[in-house]
């Protein structure tokens, strides 16, 4: 299995946002930049517009599971960020939320070619 990293320093972020390529769905959006290192490195934001702490919290977790599931199946080499929009906040409450960013987070994934 591929080993994926944390994104932490602001520096990173800032720099995935300026340079890197975007891309959205209805819930999720998608910042991909090219790193030097052999693994991914992954960032995931949530605004307060999505919610409370707690809905927040949720959805960070969703999505950082959703990607672990998809990891065996992706390239290396780059830094992503993945931002939730407010659809992800309104759709808390629905049992299906999982399935949901996880179908947007592989839309994503595959329109950037990181999909294998």
């Amino acid at each position: 299995m591929k080993h994926t990293g944390p994104l932490k320093k602001n520096t990173a972020f800032r720099a995935v946002y300026a340079r890197g390529i975007s891309s959205a769905s209805r819930l999720l959006v998608l910042y991909v930049l090219p790193n030097e290192t052999g693994f991914n490195r992954l960032g995931v934001t949530v605004s307060r517009k999505v919610g409370k702490a707690v809905e927040r919290n949720r959805i960070k977790r969703l999505i950082k599971e959703n990607y672990r599931l998809a990891e065996g199946n992706l390239q290396t080499g780059y830094d992503m960020v993945v931002v939730a929009r407010a659809a992800a906040g309104a759709s808390v409450a629905e049992k299906s939320l999982f399935d949901g960013i996880g179908r947007s987070l592989r839309y994503l994934l595959k329109k950037n070619g990181l999909l294998l």
